[in-house]
């Protein structure tokens, strides 16, 4: 630092300036009287004069020095504190050498840097905290401000919005920075309207719930904080639970109107003859009937899929359990007048660990459908091996129609709750199902860590095919 920059320096030079004007304004008013009083002895009075100049001088710089000692250099100090306080060296104190006004001045500095090193490491704390809780929020949280442009987001938020990025929007979306355009209607409404606001956005086949609430600085809106949560799978289970109120409704409503219409005929005695009576009191009957099997199937499906099922596991020879269901519905399929057909291997067919009556269960189903959806003088094969699938050994069972088939649409959804293929394998009124049987079917398969698949065509036939591991794996 040049020395004339500083406090001392300026000083010094004042002082300087202030003694050079008081000996020239003493000289000129002086140097004549020497002359005159000590005309004999001028040149030394001169020369003493001279002298105390000099002292004068050297007293003012010496003194100048003093005060660099005392003021100049307890104040650079600070600078050089303040200094590294300003770079993030919170911890940095000055030393104090005096008890005067520079004393307390450097004291109170230290207070200020040890109450604003609590204040940062508080701040930290709570920053840390924050983000903290922020990495591991299950939900997507993004920050944007009113350009559109991301401000802070969670690793969840990034690789959300990255992915939404990287989708076709329209050609106006494209242009809405980096608010994906399923949003970018909430968001702009928020900021319009400074609150928050709740709504659901499709983006594929998934659905998200954002949640978005202004950011907000002295009563100005500077942007908008999102939180989408991935909703998916609520909103299917609550289209499956609208739509079994709906289906259990109308599937006990129609037996229930039918007991209501024949029961009311028979108080009403329109039934003329016994016959007639007897005709309505059957149709009772078989409602009655079909309603109990509607009321068995709901609670067998309801407990599988509450996982309180019953199981039994023990060795099963799966060879006697398809010669008994064989048997038991070969006198139907005669009735029908339908060739109903095993294929069995020579080698036994024995599974580890498997619930017999459940997988009779299985059977009874799957040929059940296969009878009520077979025409006339068609064949039914049911039929077990063993197969081996990623080098694990299986038993493969197959229950194959010639019905009319199942439809590609139809297909994935046959293994849904109530739901029926009606329109291409039905034979009339005769069908009696509940649209229960095949979803009861597949949690009993896979209860036993199996599988099941359903292959179709129209007009040709449909065909089962179970895959039951020989050896299951032991379940925790």
């Amino acid at each position: 630092m040049v020395i004339w920059r500083s406090v001392v320096g300026k000083l010094w030079l004042t002082i300087i300036a202030l003694v050079a004007a008081v000996l020239l304004i003493l000289g000129m008013f002086l140097l004549q009287y020497i002359d005159i009083a000590f005309s004999s002895n001028s040149h030394a009075v001169k020369v003493l004069f001279v002298y105390t100049a000099i002292i004068g001088f050297l007293l003012s710089t010496f003194f100048a020095f003093f005060l660099s000692t005392k003021i100049t250099q307890p104040l650079l100090q600070m600078k050089k504190a303040a200094d590294l306080i300003s770079q993030g060296e919170y911890r940095t104190r000055v030393p104090i050498r005096s008890t005067d006004e520079i004393g307390d001045l450097a004291n109170t500095f230290n207070n200020m840097a040890a109450e604003l090193e609590t204040l940062i490491r508080d701040l930290n704390h709570e920053k840390e905290h924050l983000a903290s809780v922020y990495r591991s929020m299950a939900d997507a949280v993004v920050t944007f401000d009113t350009s559109g442009q991301v401000i802070l987001a969670n690793p969840h938020g990034q690789q959300l919005i990255d992915r939404w990025l990287e989708l076709e929007w329209t050609d106006e979306s494209r242009v809405r920075a980096q608010v994906p355009g399923p949003m970018f209607e909430l968001y702009r409404k928020v900021l319009r309207e400074g609150r928050d606001l709740t709504d659901k956005v499709h983006v594929q086949s998934g659905v998200w719930s954002v949640v978005m609430a202004p950011l907000k600085s002295n009563d100005t809106v500077r942007g908008a904080v999102a939180v989408m949560r991935n909703v998916t799978e609520e909103s299917k289970l609550e289209k499956l639970r609208r739509d079994f109120v709906a289906n259990v409704s109308h599937e006990i409503r129609t037996p229930l109107s039918m007991l209501q219409g024949y029961s009311e005929a028979l108080i009403d005695d329109i039934a003329a003859s016994p016959e007639e009576r007897k005709e309505l009191a059957q149709v009772i009957y078989e409602e009655s009937l079909r309603m109990g099997r509607l009321v068995k199937d709901l609670l067998d499906l309801a407990r599988m899929e509450a996982g309180h099922m019953e199981m039994h596991m023990e060795q099963t020879d799966l060879t006697m359990l398809l010669k008994r269901v064989h048997r038991k519905f070969q006198g139907l399929a005669k009735e029908q007048h339908i060739q109903l057909d095993i294929e069995l291997v020579s080698e036994p067919l024995i599974i580890a660990e498997a619930d017999e009556d459940r997988l009779e269960q299985v059977l009874t189903n799957l040929l059940g459908n296969a009878i009520r959806h077979t025409p006339k003088e068609a064949r039914i094969m049911i039929g077990a091996r063993h197969a081996t699938v990623d080098s694990k050994p299986y038993v493969e069972i197959k229950v194959k129609d010639e019905g009319e088939g199942i439809p590609d649409e139809d297909l994935p959804f046959i293994f849904e709750r109530f739901y029926k293929a009606d329109k291409a394998r039905t034979r009339g009124a005769s069908s009696g199902g509940t649209g229960l049987g095949l979803a009861i079917v597949k949690n009993i398969i896979v209860s036993h860590q199996g599988q099941i698949h359903a292959a179709s065509t129209v007009g040709v036939g449909t065909a089962f095919t179970i895959l039951l591991p020989v050896n299951p794996v032991q379940q925790a």
